[in-house]
């Protein structure tokens, strides 16, 4: 979408002029494998609208989407996306199966003990889905802990993890992925979903007939950003100052524009 335009391919040659890839050493086992293969694995769940997810000709489509098209060709790389679970990722990426994770991944201090993170290149915060009008009027934390409330989050997730810190008392259903949280929650099977605020608005948006509502304001604040590996160092760098050139000269900006200003992309999903 956005990459393709002129201002956007003229921005990323710009950047490209300014940065150049560092050489590879013994010391830079990621660098090493993605200059000598020539491409960028970069794993997505797919189904994080309008982050990364799949359009109706199974393509994939969103923020991070282009947002990873335009490092790949910045870098001189094929891009390659890998799909897989979302509690699967950072496992993946721990594993050498993947070089960078960019899928909606909040930074945190417990993920910092193991992963570098490049960013964040979008803000973000914990809201919830419900058909609950007195849960959709919480405003903290206390609100919504209780044993009576079951909510359902994504495995291992930072969602997860807040509602196992913030509402104990209340009973915990892990899910693969959104859709299934969706249905969980329309079904009456749980009484909220714990999620990323813009998933929980787009679900919104796709399902206007259903009774789901979300919050007004986030209960927390999150920064999001680009996982790589502790390993390589180098690596990181690359990528840190293509993302700090991106956010520079104005791709950043224009990306979280078309993806969370325009609503047009909705009847592109599959």
């Amino acid at each position: 979408m956005l990459l393709r335009s002129q201002l956007m391919i003229f921005a990323l040659l710009t950047v490209a002029s300014l940065i150049s890839s560092a050489p590879a050493t013994a010391q830079s086992p990621v660098l090493d494998r993605v200059l000598k293969s020539g491409e960028l694995r970069v794993g997505m769940t797919a189904d994080q609208p309008p982050l990364n997810a799949k359009d109706k000709d199974g393509e994939m489509m969103g923020l991070e989407v282009d947002l990873a098209e335009g490092l790949a060709q910045a870098l001189g790389l094929e891009l390659k996306i890998i799909e897989m679970r979302f509690g699967q990722l950072l496992g993946a990426l721990k594993k050498g199966k993947v070089d960078i994770v960019m899928s909606g991944v909040d930074i945190t201090a417990e993920r910092t003990k193991d992963f570098l993170f490049v960013g964040p290149y979008l803000i973000s915060g914990k809201s919830l889905l419900t058909t609950s009008k007195a849960l959709a009027k919480a405003e903290t934390v206390d609100d919504i802990n209780n044993r009576k409330v079951t909510f359902v989050a994504l495995a291992n997730s930072t969602s997860s993890a807040f509602i196992k810190r913030y509402m104990p008392k209340a009973k915990f259903i892990p899910i693969d992925n959104y859709k299934m949280g969706v249905e969980k929650v329309l079904s009456g099977e749980a009484d909220a979903m714990i999620a990323d605020m813009p998933a929980c608005a787009l679900a919104v948006l796709r399902n206007p007939d259903s009774g789901l509502v979300t919050l007004a304001e986030p209960l927390s604040v999150e920064p999001i950003g680009i996982a790589v590996s502790a390993k390589d160092s180098k690596f990181y760098n690359l990528i840190d100052n293509f993302i700090d050139a991106f956010e520079g000269t104005g791709i950043l900006t224009e990306l979280r524009r078309e993806w969370f200003d325009n609503g047009d992309w909705l009847e592109d999903l599959e």
